[in-house]
């Protein structure tokens, strides 16, 4: 039985594994070095009894508990513990893990294993890991389920990564809708169990045209001499194969929903999506779009290799090495000015400072406004409202600035010149805060991907340039 644990109980039984571990490479170091017959009795020992321990601190544990114990091994070690789980345990948490350990990990596994592991996964866990195995591997264990569930997992594969197709399930019971609501229940009982997340029937006609939903509460409170026509939910959300995934969660989270069916183009009941398909897609997401604030094009392994991280990271890197250097620059143009006043090179980090945390800001709020579709139409007037902000937070700390600046360097001048600077930088930051994700949103990227050193470049930049440049003409 796979109980779930708590998030510390989970953490001890991670320490003890590394304990094992460390053991495990002990022993086999010894084992190695030994030239007598005592090598293979001391393998055989180390086999039976650390292993054996090892195998009792994962029996148990949940797949995603036992992901997050893969995810946060070296690589030598990941293959050890993944080794010592039982069949089934194994193919599931291959399904938890991300997809560049996913990816390793089955690049590291001989095909017989990698076949033995997953040969108990059924069509929509396979078909959840299908861009990941080598097609030898997927036709081999497609062949070993039944024709209704090959079949699904060739036609799911031909939906884009990010659409609905990739994360319904074809685990749907469905009822007539001239049945009543005792052959519904009969229904039910009949079967051996239920698919998780089942929290409704969906009611179907005689060409398997989605009609309405039948959910449990309701079913359970309705005479059972009722036809479930006319009882059903008719105003319910549904989706096409087609559509994107990120259309399905934004309605999960808007609606509350558990489960929800999957229409082709005439209507007819296909499959559902659940909650849990829903939050492993919004989790994924998520890190991506974490990943992309700070420049970086996908998921990286911790411990994935220094070619890998180099090729990752560089380009953004060199991007921002650029955009520092045009904000150097933009520097040097005023150095006789800063020679003169020596108090503007300790000042202008501040202003440039205050611009990107306002950036940033109005960034964040853009993007998640892009996210939940909450601005059509309504572009100007957040550009308005964002610059009306940044006016009047401009003016209340450059102002404070300015009387600092006034009270530590005895100079009226220097603190308007402060007070001016903040209110045009914060005003820019604003600006550019709202612009740049829309323009990556328009050209079909990411809000989010890059914000941040775009952003950068552009407070500091002009910060630097608005700073220095009224220092020069007032000062």
């Amino acid at each position: 039985m796979t109980v779930v644990r708590s998030a510390a109980h989970v953490q001890a039984r991670t320490e003890e594994i590394r304990r094992l571990l460390d053991r495990h490479r002990v022993l086999e170091t010894f084992a190695v070095r030994q030239q007598t017959s005592k090598r293979d009795l001391l393998e055989q020992m180390q086999r039976r009894e650390n292993l054996a321990a090892l195998q009792k601190h994962v029996r148990g544990l949940h797949p995603a508990d036992l992901a997050a114990i893969l995810e946060s091994l070296p690589p030598d070690d990941r293959l050890i513990v993944w080794r010592q789980l039982p069949r089934r345990d194994a193919g599931l948490t291959l399904v938890e893990v991300s997809t560049d350990l996913r990816e390793w990990i089955v690049g590291a596994l001989e095909r017989q294993e990698l076949i033995d592991a997953l040969a108990e996964l059924d069509a929509d866990d396979l078909s959840y890991l299908s861009e990941s195995l080598p097609d030898d591997v997927l036709t081999a264990l497609s062949e070993r389920l039944h024709a209704r569930d090959r079949s699904w997992v060739v036609d799911t594969r031909r939906y884009a990564e990010d659409s609905v197709g990739r994360l319904m399930s074809p685990d749907v019971i469905s009822v007539r809708e001239d049945q009543h609501v005792r052959e519904a229940i009969e229904t039910l009982r009949a079967r051996a169990d239920l698919p998780d997340q089942t929290d409704r029937l969906f009611v179907v006609d005689a060409r398997n045209v989605l009609r309405g939903s039948m959910p449990f509460h309701l079913l359970l409170r309705t005479e059972p001499g009722t036809r479930l026509g006319d009882v059903m939910l008719v105003d319910i959300a549904a989706f096409t194969p087609d559509e994107p995934a990120s259309h399905a969660a934004k309605a999960f989270e808007r609606y509350d929903l558990v489960s929800a069916p999957v229409v082709d183009d005439l209507g007819k009941l296909v499959g559902r999506v659940t909650i849990d398909a829903v939050l492993d897609y919004v989790h994924v997401l998520s890190d991506q779009e974490a990943l992309a604030r700070a420049g970086l094009r996908g998921a990286e392994d911790l411990f994935a290799p220094v070619a890998e991280s180099f090729r990752n990271r560089w380009p953004w890197l060199c991007l921002n090495l650029i955009t520092a250097f045009v904000a150097s620059r933009v520097i040097g143009l005023f150095e006789g000015t800063i020679s003169r006043v020596v108090a503007l090179a300790a000042l202008m980090p501040i202003v440039a400072s205050l611009g990107g945390n306002t950036g940033n800001q109005t960034v964040a709020l853009v993007a998640r406004a892009l996210a939940l579709d909450q601005l059509h139409g309504s572009r100007l007037r957040l550009a308005r409202k964002e610059v009306t902000v940044s006016i009047v937070n401009g003016a209340l700390w450059g102002g404070v600035l300015g009387l600092l600046s006034i009270a530590v360097y005895h100079n009226v001048a220097l603190g308007l010149v402060m007070m001016a600077a903040v209110i045009l930088n914060l005003l820019v930051a604003a600006l550019a805060g709202v612009m740049v994700p829309l323009l990556l949103h328009r050209i079909g990227r990411d809000p989010a991907y890059g914000s941040s050193v775009m952003l950068t470049f552009i407070t500091d930049g002009m910060g630097f340039l608005l700073f220095l440049g009224l220092a020069r003409l007032v000062l």
